[in-house]
């Protein structure tokens, strides 16, 4: 018995996933693989060299980088060319990339870190794409303790290929995104059409503290109570500030934060805005919602109860991703995963979930 254990912990770990069975997948026929479209996922990530920031930063700024283990080992997530070929068969024409480890810099208090740790981060993913600049696009991360130097890295990001801008998802408290410090920033992403982008365990939130790992109830809770909350409140202190009604072309999305809770939340804020704004003063003039559907995008992956509501709405404000190479990604089951999830809705409205909301977004010369 321990022999056999020992021989099959031999093969790698990304192997086993890769041949794992379609489990509640459905099965297609080469008919239904040929028809569908090309996917882009919005929600993809690479995996940084582990010495990157040794390699690139000084000792006294390197060591305050923690190192974070996140996802499957797959040769892909380091090498561009081994991705091309996992997205050929997974069904993939595009990927919309986020860093791995680099996801901790935006929790750092060092600030010169966060900055500097975030330039290497945007010169090696920016080189990382070159290799397949049609298929591969990766986001400038920003520090925005001072938004003049984030315009200026937003800027240079754009210069080199990146789309977007990536920001924490949960600010400094002493920087909540309600507060005008970001004004500038957002006229320049707009002016840019340059799409912010918060991803989910940035920032100052729970996940700031790497080497906590609950057990149990409290790691439910992180997982599905505070971190939807984190997006919620995210959500809100865009929605509300205005920052949309000032800067028209400003957009946001929200990514890996599913989209179920999406249309409830839109229904209480429009409820109690209408409720409240005779009496009480508000930034906003319009409906939440109105706001959210011409400028709010968000990822789903795994969300069979918020697809559901893809009849009726979401069919222009939401997008397929992969997640690759995390645990929870659909690799190597994409379109099985897409066919999951999207069953049953006309193809137009599939083609703007998998791909066609995506391009929009980000300009995609795809």
């Amino acid at each position: 018995m321990a022999g056999n254990a020992a021989a099959s912990s031999e093969k790698p770990l990304w192997q086993e996933w890769k041949s794992r069975s379609l489990g509640d997948l459905p099965e297609l026929t080469p008919e239904q693989i040929a028809a569908m479209p090309g996917l882009i996922s919005t929600d993809s990530h690479v995996a940084e060299p582990t010495d990157l920031w040794r390699r690139n930063l000084p000792e006294r700024l390197a060591r305050n980088i923690p190192v974070v283990k996140i996802g499957l080992p797959i040769p892909g997530a380091t090498d561009p060319k081994e991705r091309i070929a996992d997205m050929d068969a997974d069904g993939l024409e595009a990927e919309v990339l986020f860093p791995n480890n680099g996801m901790a810099l935006f929790g750092l208090d060092d600030i010169e870190t966060q900055r500097e740790g975030m330039r290497v981060y945007n010169d090696w993913i920016a080189d990382y794409c070159k290799t397949s600049p049609r298929r591969l696009f990766g986001i400038p991360c920003l520090s925005v303790y001072n938004i003049d130097g984030a315009i200026d890295e937003l800027h240079r990001g754009l210069d080199m290929g990146l789309v977007g801008a990536m920001l924490w998802q949960v600010p400094d408290p002493r920087l909540p995104f309600m507060s005008d410090h970001y004004e500038k920033l957002w006229a320049a992403a707009a002016e840019a059409h340059a799409p912010i982008v918060c991803h989910i365990l940035t920032g100052h939130s729970y996940a700031k503290d790497f080497h906590a790992r609950p057990k149990g109830n409290e790691r439910v809770r992180n997982a599905v109570n505070r971190k939807t909350d984190d997006t919620v409140n995210t959500l809100f202190d865009f929605l509300f500030s205005g920052a949309f009604d000032r800067h028209p072309n400003l957009k946001l999305l929200l990514s890996e934060s599913e989209v179920g809770f999406v249309p409830f939340m839109l229904q209480q804020w429009d409820y109690y805005w209408d409720r409240f704004r005779g009496t009480d003063s508000f930034a906003i003039k319009r409906p939440p919602s109105e706001i959210f559907y011409e400028h709010v995008y968000c990822t789903f992956l795994e969300d069979f109860a918020g697809t559901r509501s893809f009849s009726w709405w979401g069919e222009n404000n939401c997008m397929w991703s992969s997640d690759y190479p995390h645990f929870n990604m659909s690799f190597p089951h994409s379109r099985a995963n897409v066919e999951k999830h999207l069953h049953g809705l006309p193809e137009e409205r599939r083609r703007k979930l998998v791909r066609d909301n995506a391009i929009r977004l980000f300009g995609l010369p795809v």
